[in-house]
């Protein structure tokens, strides 16, 4: 018993010792610790104040019709809202509802939408988001100083919600653009931009995660998501590293609520910089295109394809005269590398066949029937909205009915349900135009013109022009077709 009273004792003493001990050393480190903490402060100040006088506030103002929505996501719309204004009302289950709508007669009324930006040149060039100022009226630019200026927009791309405007200007302060590619998970970010209207706000957080896509918001995604807080009104506005250099721009948020959650996405600058290059040059993008309809190989295609692993990219389709099919690439080939680089997401494969310039050779390693194979294809240009896609170019009546369409993708036909159908998708509807007066709107599938059925753009496009007085739709709407009349 005094044996075991004598060992107890010894242990509390030991105890005891390494608790002073850490204490004392805990004591000795506290000013380290402060000092650590003082000077990761003094980096985010710095930020903050070299690089707030180059972000800006951006206003618009522009007429829509009264039934739409009054903001932008600028301004305060959530996902659910965004997702709404492109593809229409959903249900609360977030099924899109496809009932055909009767004409009306639309009042006009102004709406507002407020968000951030950034100087990248010294004589007023500015980054930010197109559906903050595609389609607006007037733009506005404050600048920290009190500044307050007319901006032009200059080019707008809303397949990756880029925007370039410019205000009339010299000797600006600007932002120095990084790269985003050598960006890593964890890594310390600064977001500046004016959430709410409350100007130059800045927040700190990490790189939560890179290449984020499949949210539908764009057609090329790409997403820095982080969780330095971001919420409406960051929106254009940059996403530093703790060099104070640009790598993304601060786009949308994950959110129930329309406000942070911790989860904000960002586009890349390693994307950006190729579009707005573009944009200032010749206020368009031109995007490389192959006319391949690409797949993710999944375990089980792989297993029926007899491939040795689930990396690569199954070719579902190959447009006719494409370059793809001039190349000799085949339905069922596998794409395994495009210049040296692994191919194994369909995302990262489409975003980077876009980036590639027109006329530029591309390398693919190809298995085919269980066998490596070479292929060298030249890179063609995308068909823009305005060239050879039935879409209000020279000689088409797309203009005079008012709609814009596009291919029915894959995605498409499985976003709207279209799976089992063929024809040419409404991408967008003018307001007060002839389209929007029957009740067409985007996401409506167009299956014919005069009766004859139309497999793509280009046929729709052809049997459009050939349409005089009126054209004749046949178009399904959800699970109903119907037959549309047009007067030109």
């Amino acid at each position: 018993m005094k044996l075991a009273k004598l060992g107890i004792r010894i242990v509390f003493a030991i105890i005891c010792i390494s608790l002073a001990n850490t204490s004392i050393w805990a004591a000795e480190g506290v000013s380290n610790n402060v000092d650590a903490l003082k000077e990761s402060g003094s980096v985010f100040a710095r930020i903050a104040k070299s690089a707030s006088p180059a972000v800006v506030s951006v206003s618009m103002e522009k007429q829509v019709d009264a039934g739409q929505g009054g903001e932008v996501f600028g301004g305060g719309e959530d996902f659910g809202d965004l997702f709404e204004k492109f593809f229409g009302p959903q249900s609360p289950q977030g099924h899109r509802f496809n009932v055909p709508q009767q004409p009306r007669q639309q009042q006009k009324r102004r709406v507002r939408g407020q968000g951030s930006g950034f100087v990248i040149t010294k004589n007023g060039y500015i980054i930010t988001n197109s559906h903050m100022v595609s389609g607006a009226d007037t733009v506005t630019v404050k600048f920290t100083d009190g500044r307050e200026m007319k901006a032009k927009v200059i080019g707008t791309d809303a397949p990756t919600d880029l925007a370039v405007i410019k205000v009339d200007a010299n000797d600006l302060p600007l932002l120095e653009l990084g790269d985003s590619d050598k960006l890593q998970v964890g890594e310390w970010v600064v977001a500046i931009g004016n959430p709410f209207g409350l100007t130059s706000t800045v927040t700190a957080g990490i790189v939560s995660a890179k290449g984020r896509s499949g949210f539908n918001i764009t057609a090329y995604e790409d997403f820095i998501q982080t969780d330095a807080a971001i919420n409406p009104g960051n929106s254009g506005g940059p996403l530093l590293n703790i060099d104070g250099k640009v790598v993304g721009i601060n786009t949308a948020i994950l959110s129930q609520s329309g406000g942070n959650m911790g989860i904000g996405l960002a586009i890349p600058i390693s994307m950006a910089k190729n579009v707005y290059k573009q944009l200032i040059e010749k206020g368009s993008v031109t995007r490389g295109y192959m006319g391949i309809v690409p797949q993710q190989v999944t375990g089980e295609l792989a297993k029926k394809l007899g491939l040795e692993s689930e990396k690569g990219i199954l070719v579902g389709d190959v447009s006719a005269d494409s370059p793809a099919e001039e190349a000799g690439l085949k339905r069922g080939d596998v794409i395994t590398e495009m210049n040296d680089e692994v191919t194994d997401d369909v995302t990262a494969f489409r975003n980077h066949v876009a980036m590639l310039e027109p006329g530029s050779k591309a390398t693919l390693i190809v298995i085919r029937e269980g066998k490596a194979k070479t292929i060298t294809i030249t890179i063609g240009k995308l068909p823009t909205q305005t060239e050879d896609q039935g879409n209000g170019g020279e000689g088409d009546n797309t203009s005079k009915i008012g709609i814009r369409v596009q291919n029915l993708t894959e995605e498409l036909a499985s976003r709207f349900g279209y799976k089992e159908s063929k024809g040419v998708i409404i991408a967008s509807v003018e307001q007060d135009s002839p389209a929007a007066d029957e009740g067409l709107q985007p996401g409506t599938l167009i299956i014919e013109v005069d009766r004859a059925p139309v497999a793509n753009t280009d046929e729709f496009a052809k049997a459009l022009r050939k349409a005089k007085d009126s054209v004749l739709l046949l178009v399904k709407q959800g699970e109903y077709t119907r037959y549309v009349l047009i007067k030109l």
